[in-house]
């Protein structure tokens, strides 16, 4: 078939090399730049993790997810997928129902071999937290962190590769019968014909399917990039890629990077809306931030922070990827809902995608389906579950 792709993100990206490796004319439309700056997508690291509280699918997802990464580290010039490990820390002990207990207990349960910290461990392995205010969970070696710029900067120089057409610099305007209306270079109109449409275009998916926006709604969730003064604090045998009680505080983090920068994050309710020209990190979520750094993190407190960004998830309400066929318009299928947690499946959304895409059965489609009956937030991602 003739596929079109919109979306040049890591959901577009992987299916349109997917689609080209099972025989298909596939062409990829983005407005660009490639990785885009406001997708979830962007920026310099994505964390990679297989600990999904009590979910066993996305914990069996994220296995096979991690085989990929390492399969991609071996093919590729350079290793863009960093097996620091991953921290997952909580101010208070864990719990049954806990976002740690739980990933904890089932990853325990899957074989994989975790250590315990208690408040007395977690100083004396991670220098950088203040003592006694993280005081139980684990440290897991399997997962770590993803250059996620660089890694879409290599998906789209193999779909080049694999024949995919990538099409930068067209904004679909409309998804009809027989392929999409697009503005190109200078507003140029532009039909452009495909038998099959995939929309992989993130929290903007809604502007081309108003029936979803009810169902896919745009968060903005802020990003720092710091600079410490102590970089051996923050070194991955140190200070590994991190939650902070994150399913309550949002907040998350990874180890330095070559050039001196610590990256802190919030993974948590966000800010709602997508009005691109007040995407901007406001000051209560600088201060929230400090706020949190000089309670569990002090040595950042007051390091400079040197860059700033909006990420905009696309956001189920039950928080679960929306990958399905539209339920009237057979040629249209939907492939979106990262709810901030979809990058470190990179190595298996395409092929994913492209069975639902195609009507190949696929034992998580019931998980994706479409669903508009939902009518209550209900996090998938345990990581966001409070």
């Amino acid at each position: 078939m003739k596929v079109i792709v919109v979306g040049g993100g890591v959901f577009g990206l992987t299916t349109a090399i997917e689609m080209a490796a099972r025989g298909h004319a596939v062409t990829l439309l983005d407005p660009g730049p490639l990785p885009h700056p406001l997708a979830e997508s962007t920026d310099i690291s994505k964390v990679v993790r297989i600990d999904y509280g009590a979910d066993v699918e996305y914990t069996a997802l994220g296995e096979a997810a991690i085989a990929g990464w390492k399969a991609w580290n071996d093919a590729w010039p350079r290793k863009l997928f960093h097996e620091t490990g991953v921290t997952f820390l909580s101010r208070a002990p864990m719990e049954p129902g806990g976002f740690e207990h739980d990933s904890y207990e089932l990853l325990m349960s899957r074989g994989h071999a975790l250590s315990r910290m208690t408040a007395a461990d977690v100083p004396a392995w991670f220098p950088a937290y203040r003592p006694g205010v993280l005081v139980d969970g684990y440290f897991n070696p399997v997962g770590g962190w993803a250059e996620s710029g660089a890694v879409i900067g290599k998906l789209a120089s193999e779909a080049r590769a694999s024949g995919v057409t990538l099409s930068i610099g067209r904004t679909v305007e409309r998804v009809t019968d027989d392929g999409v209306d697009a503005m190109g270079p200078g507003d140029k109109a532009e039909k452009i014909p495909g038998e099959l449409v995939v929309l992989c275009a993130g929290a903007w998916v809604p502007r081309l399917v108003p029936e979803l926006a009810s169902s896919i709604q745009p968060i903005g969730q802020p990003v720092f990039h710091l600079r410490p003064n102590d970089r051996s604090l923050f070194e991955a045998n140190r200070f590994p890629v991190f939650g902070a009680d994150i399913s309550k505080t949002g907040y998350y983090g990874f180890p330095i990077t070559a050039d001196g920068i610590v990256k802190i994050a919030n993974h948590g309710a966000g800010e709602p809306g997508l009005n691109e020209g007040d995407l901007a990190v406001g000051p209560d979520q600088e201060a929230a931030l400090r706020m949190f750094l000089r309670t569990v993190i002090p040595p950042l407190a007051d390091a400079p922070i040197v860059h700033r960004r909006v990420c905009v998830y696309g956001d189920t309400l039950d928080g679960n990827f929306w990958i399905a066929r539209h339920p009237t318009r057979s040629n249209l299928v939907v492939a979106t809902g990262g709810s901030g947690h979809a990058f470190k499946f990179a190595p298996v959304l395409g092929a994913l995608i492209a069975d639902i895409a195609l009507g190949v059965d696929h034992p998580l489609a019931h998980k994706f389906r479409w669903r508009p009956e939902l009518a209550t937030s209900s996090r998938g991602d345990a990581a966001r579950s409070s």
